[in-house]
């Protein structure tokens, strides 16, 4: 494990984002609420924010953080839904992993609620968007 221990603790926050792709009828069960196993958008908005909580449990070497925020969106479109997670601290190292780990526990539970119906389902382009904070500074994905 990295030792961050002679770095200022500094604002910091990272966005990432993932996808959920999957016939147009599974999004419509699940924008109606309509799904099986209940209502997933909802499950899996809990179950991102609680899998940020966990990252360093989950990931090696991770740094365990004290998260101040973290909020999971979830966009329905077309044959997908994307979800988007933003996650802050003000720590000494920065929360990437944890905006990640957010979003890819938010697409694994949407495949699981849905997986009874929609076996095609695929979970692609998992990504950082954002990050900021810190002594690397500020990055966008292009």
């Amino acid at each position: 494990m990295v030792d961050v221990s002679g770095k200022d603790e500094t604002f910091r926050k990272a966005v990432a984002a993932a996808e959920v792709h999957m016939h147009p009828s599974t999004l419509d069960l699940i924008l109606s609420g309509s799904m099986p196993k209940g209502d997933v958008l909802a499950t899996a908005r809990i179950a991102g924010i609680m899998a940020s909580k966990k990252t360093a449990d989950i990931i090696p070497l991770c740094h365990p953080l004290r998260l101040t925020s973290v909020t999971v969106d979830l966009i329905g479109a077309d044959d997908k839904i994307e979800i988007i997670a933003t996650v802050t601290t003000r720590d000494a190292t920065g929360v990437e992993m944890e905006a990640l780990t957010a979003v890819s526990a938010a697409a694994l539970t949407i495949y699981d609620m849905c997986k009874a119906v929609d076996r095609g389902m695929r979970v692609d382009n998992i990504r950082l968007q954002h990050k900021s904070g810190g002594r690397s500074g500020e990055y966008n994905a292009k």
